[in-house]
């Protein structure tokens, strides 16, 4: 028996050993980039002029024919006002009705262009939603640090920062190395043509871009678990996209003589089966990379759990799992949206329907879903189908390249504190229409989110705060100088 014991203590020290070894070798991959010379700025007059913008219904409905065409107009008309120069010294072209692509000619044509993309059109309000508003949704107030209102966060606070940081580079005298595209899209929240015309646009003009930096992703905090800095997350990848309609048939009547089990209960039964048998979690890919990076910058216990995937694996799954935030990040998702049966209170419905949204994590497919939900439901009483064609997941970018080192500097230079990350976006973007034409391609805005703020685009309350909204601006100054050396 003391042989035995003395055994499991020598292979317990061997593997504490192994486990200290392997963080302790696990150095940062952090950008440590000279200090950035100070940005003259404005911040009050541009966090006025997102306001501004924020007034103009730019409202991307389900019903493309919805679209207020007035509403864009007027936003065009004041973007030509608010940036005189902008409008004066790049090309502007509307494409596909709506959207601006704008030109700005670099000393270089040769060279591999960047497009910085943004998006006019916000999500409707809510009416009943709109008396928990403390501002109104379209006013575009500016009050206590924040812009508020719809589209201050999802993206037109994207895309006047972008305007801001050309103009004010334009007023320093500074003209790019190589041609920078700025793509506004028009209908981006109906996963529109917008950007797919203007990317054909892009790519039939010279060589593919350099990279293509599009809204997704942002500076979280006390969200990263183990974490006491700002994490700076970059969407290297996009979830793909299935909705999947359930109709469960059964005998109709009254209600006064039910069936042992309605339409109802069948569809429900089915959706409780997905609820409590969702796809597989695996910390795997773009995940497992995240951590390599935020890792070697947490507290020595989650230094040394990340470090050692290995053996601890079935653990981070565990605490990734806790919080919807983070458990996003690890599987394809289920999401009951939907539910209808019968029209009146007293009739059992002949049929009822169910809408359940998949996003799904690279590495499952629109397929692999549609096979889940027929292998779990398992009841020939209840049809399954995709209700229109689904998205695949974009496949990651790579980390290992000058163009992710360049957004990684730029981050730095404007928050210091912030650890970087490669990370996956869980949902979709206009970006996606670049991806025959780079391999590069970013999803990004440095607006600090805390988990509060996580419900606010497409919620309530709407805003970002006029120090984001100037540290927006200084990133894509400090991006756009960065890239004459890239």
């Amino acid at each position: 028996m003391k042989r035995i014991g003395a055994g499991l203590l020598v292979a317990l020290a061997l593997l504490v050993l192994i486990l200290v070894g392997n963080t302790l070798r696990k150095g940062s991959r952090q950008e440590r980039p000279e200090p950035a010379e100070p940005i003259p700025l404005d911040a009050e007059a541009a966090a006025r002029r997102l306001g501004q913008a924020v007034q103009f219904r730019t409202i991307s409905y389900q019903d493309p024919g919805r679209l207020d065409p007035e509403a864009f107009v007027g936003l065009r008309e004041f973007l030509v006002r608010a940036f005189p120069r902008v409008h004066a010294e790049l090309q502007r072209e509307v494409i596909d009705g709506h959207s601006l692509l704008y030109t700005w000619a670099g000393h270089n044509a040769a060279l591999p262009p960047l497009v910085l993309m943004a998006h006019m059109d916000v999500v409707p309000v809510d009416p009943d939603s709109e008396a928990r508003w403390t501002v109104p949704p379209f006013a575009g107030t500016v009050r206590d640090g924040f812009i508020w209102g719809r589209g201050t966060l999802d993206d037109k606070g994207g895309l006047l920062a972008i305007l801001e940081a050309v103009d004010l580079l334009l007023r320093q005298g500074h003209r790019p190395r190589r041609t920078v595209y700025l793509a506004f899209g028009h209908d981006e929240e109906q996963l529109g043509t917008g950007a797919r015309a203007m990317a054909q646009l892009v790519g039939s003009r010279g060589p593919r871009p350099a990279f293509v930096l599009d809204e997704g992703l942002a500076i979280t905090e006390g969200i990263m678990p183990g974490m006491s800095r700002p994490v700076a997350v970059v969407g290297m990848a996009e979830k793909g996209y299935a909705t999947v309609e359930l109709i469960a048939r059964a005998e109709g009547g009254h209600s006064s003589m039910p069936p042992t089990q309605t339409a109802v209960g069948i569809l429900a039964q089915a959706l409780v089966r997905l609820e409590a048998h969702p796809m597989p979690a695996e910390v795997s890919g773009l995940t497992q990379e995240m951590f390599e990076y935020v890792g070697p910058e947490m507290a020595f216990p989650f230094r040394l759990v990340f470090a050692n995937l290995w053996l601890l694996r079935p653990l981070v799954r565990r605490i990734l799992l806790a919080k919807p935030s983070t458990a996003a990040l690890i599987r394809t998702t289920t999401a009951p949206t939907q539910l209808a049966g019968s029209e009146k209170e007293n009739v059992l419905p002949t049929s009822a329907r169910a809408v359940v949204n998949f996003r799904i994590r690279p590495g499952d497919t629109v397929q692999d879903v549609l096979n889940h939900v027929r292998r779990v439901v398992d009841d020939a009483r209840v049809e399954v189908r995709l209700l229109r064609p689904g998205i695949e997941p974009v496949r990651p970018s790579p980390t290992e390249a000058p163009a992710f080192r360049l957004v990684q500097r730029a981050v730095r230079q404007v928050l210091p504190e912030a650890v970087v990350a490669p990370s996956l976006m869980v949902g979709a973007t206009d970006s996606r229409a670049y991806t025959g034409l780079t391999e590069h391609i970013y999803r990004f805005r440095p607006v600090r989110y805390r988990p509060p703020d996580l419900a606010r685009p497409h919620g309530v309350d709407e805003r970002v705060s006029i120090d984001d909204h100037a540290r927006c601006i200084r990133f894509f100054v400090q991006l756009l100088r960065g890239s004459d050396a890239l």
